[in-house]
């Protein structure tokens, strides 16, 4: 069965697009990537298009895009929001019979410095994306059927770092 995954954020321009096009590249024959945001930016940033071509992954159809896209999209079976409520970064929030998690991490588009202090920064945010998604991906197929087991294992993903094994 194919899973229909809504990863949200704010602005639709990094965190969620990475996630979105990773996913995609690595999970398709399980997985329906989307991404979207509250307040998109209207552009994805050029950063996050640059990291993924390094990491020789397809930014082919990749734009900013509002949640209300998805109002009347396919139902998603996960919905995953990755802004960073510990740095005051407003987090979506959203209703719905799916599940949610929360896969926080600072916002590469933040960081102020040089091209290449920006984009050290998401090479560290794709990295943090990567090492979830792994996890993701790895979990096997009958966990959705336990809802409990699956949100307690996607909690566990959401603090996943680069160094961390997967839970």
């Amino acid at each position: 069965m194919t899973r229909n995954v809504l990863f949200l954020c704010t602005g639709n321009s990094a965190r969620s697009v990475l996630a979105e096009a990773t996913l995609r590249a690595w999970g398709a024959e399980r997985f329906n990537a989307f991404s979207a945001g509250s307040h998109p930016t209207g552009q994805v940033n050029p950063f996050a298009l640059a990291q993924l071509q390094a990491e020789g992954i397809t930014i082919d159809g990749l734009r900013s895009k509002s949640w209300n896209e998805f109002v009347d999209a396919a139902p998603m079976d996960l919905v995953i929001t990755v802004c960073d409520s510990a740095a005051a970064d407003a987090c979506p929030v959203v209703f719905g019979d799916f599940i949610r998690s929360h896969w926080g991490q600072p916002d590469p588009a933040a960081v102020a410095g040089s091209d290449a202090e920006k984009a050290a920064a998401f090479a560290r945010a794709h990295a943090i994306v990567k090492s979830r998604l792994r996890a993701l991906i790895d979990l096997p197929g009958s966990l959705w059927s336990d809802r409990e087991a699956m949100q307690n294992a996607l909690d566990q993903i959401g603090r996943l770092q680069p160094t961390d094994s997967t839970p």
